[in-house]
């Protein structure tokens, strides 16, 4: 086995729930402890921890990635109403994906990790699609209330001397209840979606497609669209020209519609209920949520590496009962590498980011050679020799491993 090596400086690390947690942990001890010495700073952002914090340890590990630079996220529980009865919670806490992102100020990328005998869903895809999820406002910052009975709803706007600017009614509820939501955005979230869209594209080299329903939200989406064109005439157009990609707008329908018939190979920007239910269809039509790298960039220089799924809930309460799973643990291992191979390079440790990079060569050659977990065993294309465990696809990863890093 080659030397160990060791990180420079730290990576903030985020633990979280379910089976993911379990995931996490393996992945700890069996890839990456044996091999390099990572300098962490620890938050446990599991549930009851979050709920015993009052959810201020969810704060404390956005400050503390502030600070270093470079987090690491595992998959976390948003719970609802059964979560709240289920754990005992003192209330609803709300996403920490959420929270961080808008602590944060950053877009959230997500890219599907490709291996040849996984086809893609959608035949045409031959090219992974990057999806940019806007990280702030919308759905998830809303305001809701459920209309109890006939009356008459209202959007206010009251400026800071207290003159009213804006009154509209909203709907009158002459016939018995029905239910309201407000939510907003603003121009520096939105523009900074925009620039760190841009930035990425030019990094990655690929064409930047943005879509939006700008003719009936006219002044919402209509706003998005705006500041999308501003940033990209005054400070992307001459870069883009050069670069030899192009920007692309179009109504949201269009944009859905013509990236079904593509061959892939752009960077999607969506809104932020838009870019979360379209990533996980783009990871789904690759070959399953569990096979898609997410990162959250800041336009001030953060990153945090994510799992882009769920906790696998049903797999935990098998494991629970000491029944066997079969969860994927690629998006989970991809947030470990992203965030160590981006410490590599903030750090100028190259032996870190080569470490990374055979990780991911390992993980990718494990799942070629026809080892993998039951998700990709319905798919695969020559049929799988061997359908794993959790805990065997890891082990099977360090054997691939072992025979590259040295």
């Amino acid at each position: 086995m080659a030397k160990k090596i060791s990180t420079r400086n730290v990576i903030v690390e985020m633990d979280g729930d379910e089976m993911t947690r379990i995931m996490w942990a393996m992945i700890k001890k069996k890839l990456l402890a044996t091999y390099v010495d990572i300098r962490t700073e620890y938050y446990d952002l599991g549930l009851k921890k979050r709920d015993e914090t009052d959810d201020k340890i969810t704060l404390e590990a956005a400050e503390a990635i502030k600070k270093h630079g470079v987090g690491v996220k595992c998959a976390t529980i948003t719970p609802d109403k059964n979560r709240v009865k289920e754990y005992n919670l003192k209330q609803e806490w709300k996403s920490p994906n959420a929270t961080i992102r808008a602590q944060l100020d950053g877009t959230v990328f997500r890219k599907p990790i490709l291996v040849n005998n996984i086809k893609p869903g959608v035949r045409s895809w031959n090219k992974p699609i990057i999806v940019g999820r806007h990280a702030y406002g919308d759905v998830y910052k809303n305001t809701e209330f459920k209309v109890p009975g006939p009356g008459k709803a209202e959007l206010v706007y009251t400026d800071d001397a207290g003159c009213e600017l804006f009154r509209g009614t909203i709907q009158e509820f002459n016939k018995g209840g029905g239910i309201i939501q407000g939510i907003h955005n603003t121009d520096s979230s939105i523009r900074s979606f925009a620039k760190s869209c841009m930035e990425y594209a030019l990094d990655q080299k690929v064409d930047l497609w943005f879509g939006a329903k700008d003719t009936i939200s006219k002044t919402y989406d209509g706003t998005f669209r705006d500041i999308f064109a501003e940033t990209f005439e005054k400070e992307y157009r001459d870069k883009f020209k050069k670069a030899g990609i192009q920007f692309n707008f179009t109504l949201i329908d269009d944009t859905v519609a013509r990236i079904m018939k593509s061959e892939g190979g752009m960077l999607w920007a969506c809104k932020n209920y838009d870019g979360d239910v379209m990533s996980d269809m783009v990871a789904s039509a690759f070959g399953s949520l569990a096979m898609m790298t997410s990162v959250l960039v800041s336009p001030n220089g953060w990153f945090e590496y994510e799992a882009a799924h769920g906790t696998v809930q049903k797999h935990y309460y098998k494991h629970l009962k000491g029944e066997k799973t079969s969860s994927n643990c690629m998006a989970t291992l991809f947030a470990w590498t992203g965030a160590l191979r981006k410490r590599g390079e903030l750090d100028g440790t190259g032996q870190v980011v080569s470490f990374a990079d055979a990780v991911e060569k390992a993980a990718l050659d494990t799942v070629e050679k026809g080892a993998m977990t039951g998700d990709l065993a319905k798919l695969a294309d020559p049929q799988a020799k061997k359908i794993c465990s959790t805990e065997e696809f890891i082990d099977e990863i360090v054997k691939t491993l072992d025979a590259i890093w040295k």
